[in-house]
């Protein structure tokens, strides 16, 4: 398809332009091919099969370190861009209700002093026993006048209407 293999990302020459792959080092060396006959022997086989385990070591050794060094701050470089985006498009995230943050509040550790001082400044909502969607306060009017509330329960009422 006449394609530039630089540009396609799972090629090696893609690999190696982007710096991704290590591309000046001694043992990338004896991986190229030598159609060089060389008359047998034992020792020298013996010899080659170490040297080559050898390489491989201090190749994955050399990979480990390159990759190391790329990858390092990277975690801090993803954090760095996902507060921008968080700061740049605040508006699309959700709103957190008042007993969300008030879980957290606990969660995070402080104390009910300092829960009582945020609800204050209105940073944390005040607990209140409203009711949240469909629920309904029931309500028993005493003989005297007075007025019992009962907490809602956990099942929706639904009006009929």
């Amino acid at each position: 398809m006449k394609r530039n293999p630089r540009k396609l990302q799972w090629t090696k020459a893609y690999r190696k332009a982007a710096g991704k792959e290590m591309t000046v080092d001694s043992t990338l060396q004896f991986a190229a091919r030598r159609n060089v006959p060389v008359r047998y022997n034992r020792d020298l086989w013996a010899k080659t099969m170490q040297a080559m385990a050898r390489i491989n070591e201090v190749r994955a050794k050399r990979e480990r370190v390159f990759y190391k060094k790329r990858m390092a701050g990277k975690r801090e470089r993803e954090l760095a861009r996902d507060r921008k985006l968080v700061q740049t498009h605040s508006h699309l995230l959700p709103r957190m209700r008042g007993s969300e943050k008030r879980r957290l509040a606990i969660e995070q550790g402080l104390a009910q002093e300092e829960i009582n001082r945020l609800e204050e400044e209105n940073v944390l909502p005040v607990k209140t026993n409203k009711p949240f969607g469909k629920e309904k306060i029931r309500q028993k009017v005493r003989i005297d006048g007075g007025v019992e509330e009962e907490a809602p329960d956990n099942d929706m009422d639904i009006d009929s209407e």
